[in-house]
């Protein structure tokens, strides 16, 4: 079996790390943050969204984009660089925001969400994860302002039934989520599916590296920021390049750094397509006196998920291109607490709550990267957007038989390096 450096301690990352171990290969993992799951995995939506997965490029969105762009609670916020990739990426965005490239992409998706699924299922018995990762199933309920939108997406659920998704009125929702009852945000109606879960992605992550560091095939982790690689005569990587010229030598590497990832592949001509999205959330703690929503709950028009995990609301939100900034912008927090105070008035003690922004390495099309690369022993498993959590597990199940030499569980169409 090869030695395996994995570059990259986020939910990806470590997922990458187990699978590989399990299938008996040498793994080492590299991070450069001091802890482990401090970036998009630390403070995201918690959700397990394994139906709930069309990319953002969708016909109708660019027209959508600029209505958002004009409302200061919209979701999308926009800050133009002197950076051709931001350009080039959102070029190739507009160009996947077609009918036909959409529905090809969410059945990719699809296929992946449930391959993920049952691939958490074996990780959560491998690993022996615990009730400390707030794992629950109360399926996901996304509601819809508009009455149109809503009429428009319940027809189609008419016409293709016997799937997990049914349409609710306004009042077999508030009666499927009471706490929707509190709030003075009106909706038409919504669809609920059911087996849509919300975890602790945070103490997934942590419980996971604490398994990892038990295993017999994992060497440990490596704090260190990775520069570039080091290839051989034949073009291959040889070695793992840190800041401070330190190497790390294996027979296989690969990226999970999130937009790290970017440069990483630039120093061996790779061209990533990755930009970030920038999230935002509020996690309020819940008390004795307090109504929060059971469901997952999404509101569609303003993009904003509401999800319990454990004895906290979570509230996450926001799609803002606005290049490698992770600072909390406090107007996009404020827009985050009139949202939650309208919907859910009752359901935390948000003078409490923690303030959270991160950076969602994204592709234009919506779906991830996975596998091989020009250099032969070089791997990719990135570009996952707002679905990492949810798309973790299976990816790194994809990894790990692709570099044992087997074949991939799931159609890699749609999902692979495309040729320069």
């Amino acid at each position: 079996m090869k030695h395996v450096v994995v570059i990259g301690g986020g939910v990806v990352g470590l997922t990458t790390a187990w699978a590989l171990a399990e299938r008996g290969h040498q793994v080492t993992l590299v991070e450069r943050e001091p802890e482990l799951a401090s970036g998009a995995s630390r403070a995201n939506g918690g959700q397990l969204s394994y139906r709930y997965v069309s990319p953002l490029a969708d016909q109708g969105v660019p027209l959508k984009a600029l209505r958002w762009l004009f409302d200061p609670d919209g979701p999308l916020r926009f800050k133009p660089e002197l950076r051709w990739h931001q350009w080039a990426w959102m070029l190739d965005f507009l160009r996947a925001c077609r009918g036909p490239v959409n529905r090809r992409t969410t059945a990719r998706l699809l296929e992946l969400g449930a391959f993920s699924q049952r691939a958490f299922g074996e990780l959560r018995q491998q690993a022996g994860l615990d009730g400390g990762i707030s794992l629950r199933a109360p399926g996901k309920l996304v509601v819809y302002r508009k009455p149109q939108e809503f009429r428009r997406v319940a027809e189609r659920l008419r016409a293709q039934p016997g799937g997990p998704e049914r349409a609710l009125s306004h009042d077999e929702c508030v009666a499927l989520e009471p706490a929707l009852a509190f709030g003075d945000t009106q909706f038409a109606g919504g669809i609920f599916t059911t087996g849509e879960a919300v975890a602790d992605c945070h103490a997934v992550c942590l419980q996971l590296a604490a398994r990892l560091r038990r295993h017999g095939n994992f060497r440990g982790f490596i704090a260190a920021e990775a520069r570039s690689f080091r290839r051989d005569a034949a073009g291959r990587a040889q070695a793992l390049r840190g800041a401070g010229g330190e190497e790390i030598g294996a027979d296989a590497f690969v990226l999970a750094a999130g937009l790290h990832s970017r440069g990483l592949g630039k120093s061996v001509g790779l061209n990533l397509p990755i930009y970030p999205l920038k999230g935002y959330s509020l996690t309020a703690p819940i008390g004795p006196g307090h109504r929060p929503p059971e469901v997952s709950v999404t509101d569609f028009e303003r993009k904003v998920l509401y999800a319990r995990i454990g004895e906290q609301l979570r509230v996450a939100a926001m799609v803002d291109l606005v290049g490698d900034d992770v600072r909390i912008d406090p107007g996009r927090i404020a827009s985050l607490k009139r949202a939650v105070h309208a919907m859910f008035p009752q359901a935390a003690d948000y003078a409490r709550a923690s303030e959270w922004a991160g950076l969602r390495p994204a592709t234009p099309s919506g779906a991830p990267i996975l596998g091989a690369t020009p250099v032969g022993n070089l791997w990719l498993n990135v570009g996952h957007g707002a679905l990492g959590f949810t798309f973790s597990f299976g990816s790194a199940r994809i990894l790990a038989e692709l570099i044992s030499g087997g074949d991939s569980p799931i159609a890699l169409d749609g999902l692979r390096l495309a040729a320069p």
